[in-house]
C-alpha cells in the first residue's frame, strides 16, 4: 500500500493555534471568575441583613479569594475554590425574601389592588398626592370602577433626568369621559432610603407598581422635580388590545400584593417589568434598547 498523499489527509492545525485557543479560553474563564468575585463581594456588602457584618464579611471574602490565588498550587484548584465560594454566596443570596411589611415612605406605603369582574374592574387605593413640592405633599387614595370596553387611549410617558440613554417609563390608560389610570413600576423605598442604580442590581428594593391618576404621577415630574423632561407617546392599538394590556397590569398588582418581588435594575425595572408581566407567548421580542430604555421610542 502506498503512503497517503497530502491531498488524502487533512493537515493538523499548527500547535500554536491550539495554545492560542487554550490561552483565550483561560482568559475568558479567569475574567468570568473575577466578575463573579466582584459580584459576591458586592452582594455581601449590600445584602447581608446585619449591617455591622457587611464590611467585615465582604473584606474577608475578598481576602480569602486573593489568598487562594497566591497560596494554592495549581491553577485549576484555585479556580474551583473561587467558583465554589461564589456559589455559596449566590445560594445564600437567593434565599433572601422580599416583604410587604416594612416602614415604607408614606407615598409608597399603600398597595393598590383590583377586583376584576368581566369588563368591569374596581381599582382600590389609587394614589392622588397633593404636592406642594417634591418632598412636601399630602397622600390621598381613592377607589374607582372602570369599564375595559371604554378605554380610548394608551399613552407611554418617558421621563428623562440626565443621560439620554436612560429614562423612567410610565403607562396611562384613558377612558371615555376623561378618566385616566396611570402606572409606574418603581422601587418601594423605606423611610430614609434613596434609590441607587448599583444597589438596584442587588436585593435592596422591593418592587411596586404605583397606580395613580396623571395629576399625581405625571405632574410630580413636570411641575415639581427639577431637571426632568417628560415626553408623551400615544400608542396605536385596538380597544381590545388596550383592555388586555391593562389587565396585565392589574393582575400583577394583585400578585405583588400577595407575593412581593424584588426590584432589579436590569431584569425587572420600570421598562423590563412591563414586558415580564405579560405571558411569555405575548412578550415583544427582546431588544437591547429595553435596557438602554432612553431609546425606547425608537423601538416603538
Amino acid at each position: 500500500m502506498s503512503p497517503a498523499t497530502p491531498t488524502e489527509t487533512q493537515a493538523k492545525p499548527p500547535i500554536w493555534i491550539w495554545r492560542g485557543l487554550r490561552l483565550l479560553g483561560l482568559m475568558a474563564l479567569n475574567l468570568a471568575l473575577l466578575c463573579a468575585t466582584v459580584w459576591a463581594v458586592a452582594a455581601l456588602y449590600f445584602d447581608v441583613r446585619v449591617p455591622s457584618l457587611r464590611v467585615p464579611l465582604a473584606a474577608m471574602y475578598a481576602l480569602a479569594v486573593v489568598s487562594v490565588w497566591i497560596l494554592v498550587k495549581g491553577g485549576w484548584l484555585a479556580r474551583g475554590l473561587t467558583a465554589g465560594g461564589f456559589l455559596v454566596v449566590l445560594a445564600g443570596w437567593l434565599t433572601l425574601q422580599p416583604s410587604n411589611s416594612r416602614d415604607w415612605q408614606p407615598d409608597l406605603a399603600v398597595l393598590a389592588y383590583a377586583d376584576i369582574n368581566g369588563s368591569k374592574v374596581t381599582v382600590h387605593n389609587i394614589r392622588n398626592c397633593d404636592y406642594r413640592s417634591e418632598t412636601d405633599f399630602d397622600v390621598r387614595h381613592y377607589d374607582k370602577t372602570f369599564d375595559l370596553q371604554k378605554i380610548r387611549t394608551v399613552d407611554l410617558f418617558m421621563v428623562y433626568w440626565g443621560a439620554p440613554y436612560m429614562a423612567h417609563t410610565m403607562m396611562s390608560f384613558g377612558f371615555e369621559g376623561g378618566d385616566y389610570l396611570c402606572f409606574s413600576i418603581e422601587t418601594r423605598k423605606t423611610k430614609g432610603q434613596d434609590y441607587s442604580a448599583i444597589r438596584g442590581l442587588f436585593r435592596q428594593f422591593t418592587l411596586i407598581s404605583v397606580v395613580a391618576d396623571e395629576r399625581d404621577l405625571v405632574r410630580l415630574r413636570t411641575n415639581y422635580r427639577k431637571g426632568e423632561e417628560v415626553y408623551l407617546y400615544r400608542l396605536r392599538g385596538t380597544p381590545e388590545q388596550a383592555g388586555k394590556f391593562l389587565l396585565d397590569y392589574l393582575r400583577r398588582l394583585n400578585r405583588l400584593r400577595q407575593r412581593p418581588e424584588w426590584y432589579n435594575a436590569v431584569t425587572d425595572n420600570c421598562t423590563t417589568g412591563i414586558r415580564v408581566q405579560r405571558a411569555a407567548a405575548d412578550r415583544a421580542p427582546w431588544d437591547w434598547r429595553m435596557l438602554a430604555n432612553g431609546y425606547g421610542d425608537e423601538v416603538l
